[in-house]
């Protein structure tokens, strides 16, 4: 235990990780949790994981990212039920209509993982249409408020935390570093947030929303122009390098030393996008030990059923 925990004289909390590809990393995840769980000695022992979290093949109400191109709900739901993991539907589109709320496929499916008690099941919203009709549906499902929404202004932040439809709220990775606000917050919202670590779009960008209204309306199957990414680097797609490089990057010693002391708990890994070769290098680095790491890597990359690249 660091200086810094026992410097705090808080109770010290556990970090959870709020990891991508509920789905689109199914067969990945058939192959890590099982190391994860017969070798907890590789891992660090002041994280776990809080829930995996992803979207089904086309589903109307998915947004942030386009879904798997797989569709196992069953498949998935057995396994997070195995491991005791959280599974998170990600239905954060941002253009939803009220005729898209009676959509056969996202109801069966949210029907589904409301019947798991143990563990609870949630889903990652943006439209507060599609939260009124959920929560009034699925009551036994918990709610958790998109990144999507991109609230880059603290006070709409600390607003949204203050909702008492949602259990945590993705902060915008632009405020990541606000310090000297997050620390003001009550220790029942600091429970709330939740922070998005390894994020690698520019934080000047302003066409964030725009970006996500797109895949919105690629998943509804609407006809719009294609949005087209005006951030530096943006032809090479994503670098875990770059990423760290950002000045909003959450490192493993930001959340020992500066996040866990000051008294939050929650924080989301993205890549549901990025394939499962990177997702491993985020597992390695978040949650493994370095003498470990290599360990862990030939684990994985022995077991010749997975496609990594």
């Amino acid at each position: 235990m660091s200086d810094t925990y026992r410097s705090t004289g808080r109770r010290n909390k556990m970090a959870h990780y709020h990891l991508p590809g509920l789905f689109e990393f199914y067969d990945f995840y058939k192959v890590f949790l099982p190391l994860y769980r017969q070798h907890r000695e590789y891992f660090y022992d002041w994280c776990e994981i809080g829930s995996i979290y992803g979207s089904p093949a086309d589903c109307i109400w998915s947004g942030g990212r386009l879904g798997a191109e797989r569709d196992n709900p069953h498949e998935v739901l057995a396994l997070t039920r195995k491991y005791g993991i959280s599974a998170r539907l990600t239905f954060s589109n941002s253009l939803l209509r009220p005729e898209h709320l009676t959509d056969r496929k996202c109801n069966a499916i949210c029907a589904l993982f409301a019947e798991s008690r143990e563990p609870q099941n949630g889903v990652i919203v943006h439209s507060d249409l599609l939260l009124h009709y959920l929560r009034e549906k699925y009551p036994q499902l918990y709610y958790v408020s998109s990144t999507t929404t991109v609230l880059t202004d603290f006070r709409q932040f600390a607003a949204e935390l203050r909702r008492d439809e949602f259990r945590y709220t993705v902060a915008d990775f632009r405020l990541n570093k606000d310090f000297p606000d997050l620390e003001k917050l009550p220790q029942s919202l600091k429970d709330k947030a939740e922070f998005l670590c390894n994020e690698c779009c520019w934080p000047g960008c302003r066409d964030r929303k725009q970006c996500y209204e797109a895949v919105s309306a690629e998943v509804l199957g609407e006809d719009r122009p294609i949005h087209v990414c005006r951030a530096p680097h943006a032809e090479e797609g994503y670098r875990f390098s770059r990423a760290m490089q950002n000045p909003t990057f959450i490192s493993i010693e930001d959340i020992q030393k500066r996040y866990l002391p000051m008294g939050f708990s929650e924080f989301k890994i993205e890549g549901r996008s990025l394939g499962s070769a990177l997702l491993l290098e985020f597992l390695l680095y978040y949650m493994t030990k370095p003498a470990y790491q290599l360990r862990v890597r030939e684990e994985i990359y022995l077991e010749n059923t997975l496609d990594l690249f």
